[in-house]
């Protein structure tokens, strides 16, 4: 997930909408087995693989203020390119700024009148005030991630009987972090992660030109920044304090992401070593999304939160519920101007497929593990 400010205001934006969405749509490539228009060869890929978004500053695609607000600024340094296999690659060295398909979005919002509940943390965020416009950006590393998780999940299935290891579902293949597998597949995770990293980057450039050629500014006109991005379906080696002694553990966030504390400062960009690391939570297309910071209590679910609403249908089921052209045109009326790939792939992501947002939050708040700081609202959708 991606958070990225600008100063305009949806007086400025709303009137060109159709416009700017469309655009975007053209530049940022969504669907499945897209291309992005990033061309570099397979060995240029593995410096993508190992240096993440870092990659993209030495390549034009980021500033240095870029990196600083990314989850351990854009690299994950366990990443070993030697760990990932060719069709892995394969399906991962071509879709450098691009969307992908299912839930994955980039989506322009606008903050919600009389919904800024901490001012201090919102400031530091660079939200300032109701009527800001905002980009919210949700995809990870593509078919590579997938195919870099089927590799493996093969693998730990042939060498579970050494270790003694046995399932309920193959889903749940696995092996000893500490083995050769085990390593190895950790060292490719991170390969992805960092190639996630540098495509969210590659899209926020994309995101620049467009918003520069409609509105006739250059981005530093604009203010366009970077608030935050972080993972959420990652394993982290992380310290906490276990009956009263500090151990290094391995944190699986799979459908969750980090909401680390003012404690964890160590780890947070400076302006947000005092109120705790942003935390982009989404919703769906049609009801909106928060915008959180972590507390110094998430460290009793291992500094983790919900990543988003999640969902209360099946694809199919939403498919069998609604239909996506009668959903898009609905949602026009109601000042949501959504361009997707198919009518299809639209119903899928309807509204009543996902939970409340606002049940979401407060029970989030109830347990003490994040706290809301602005609520988001959709007025432009571009989905995969």
């Amino acid at each position: 997930m991606r958070l990225i400010t600008t100063n305009l205001t949806a007086e400025q934006v709303k009137p060109r909408i159709k416009e700017l969405v469309d655009a975007l749509y053209k530049a940022v490539p969504a669907g499945v087995g897209c291309k992005g228009f990033v061309k570099i060869s397979k060995e240029e890929f593995t410096n993508v693989m190992r240096d993440g978004a870092q990659w993209c500053v030495k390549n034009g695609y980021a500033t240095q203020d870029d990196i600083e607000h990314i989850e351990d600024q854009g690299k994950i340094a366990q990443a070993n390119p030697d760990k990932v296999s060719d069709k892995a690659v394969k399906r991962g060295f071509d879709q450098l700024g691009t969307l992908g398909s299912g839930n994955h979005y980039l989506e322009i919002q606008e903050v919600r009148e009389g919904n800024i509940y901490d001012k201090t943390a919102a400031k530091a965020m660079g939200i300032t005030g109701p009527g800001q416009i905002v980009i919210m950006v949700h995809c990870g590393s593509r078919g590579m991630g997938h195919q870099i998780g089927t590799d493996y999940l093969r693998l730990f299935l042939d060498v579970m009987p050494k270790y003694g290891i046995q399932i309920l579902d193959q889903e749940l293949a696995c092996a000893p972090f500490k083995s050769k597998e085990g390593q190895d597949y950790y060292q490719a995770m991170a390969c992805a992660a960092n190639m996630a990293f540098a495509n969210r980057q590659v899209i926020m450039h994309r995101i620049r030109e467009v918003f520069s050629n409609v509105f006739q500014k250059t981005s530093e006109q604009m203010e366009i920044k970077l608030v935050y991005d972080v993972a959420h379906n990652i394993a982290k080696l992380e310290t906490y304090m276990i009956d009263g002694k500090e151990k290094e553990l391995l944190i699986h966030r799979k459908g969750s992401t980090r909401a680390f504390g003012p404690s964890h400062a160590e780890f947070l960009p400076e302006k947000y070593k005092k109120i705790g690391q942003p935390v982009i939570l989404g919703g769906s297309m049609e009801t909106g999304s928060y915008l959180l910071v972590g507390t110094d209590s998430a460290d009793t679910t291992f500094a983790s939160t919900a990543h988003g609403a999640g969902r209360t249908m099946s694809r199919a089921q939403a498919k069998r519920e609604v239909r996506g052209d009668q959903l898009q045109h609905d949602m026009e009326k109601r000042g949501i101007y959504v361009h997707g790939v198919t009518m299809a792939g639209l119903a899928e992501e309807a509204g009543r497929a996902y939970k409340d947002i606002e049940v979401v939050v407060d029970s989030l708040e109830a347990a003490g593990i994040t706290r809301r700081v602005a609520a988001l609202k959709p007025i432009g959708n571009v989905k995969g």
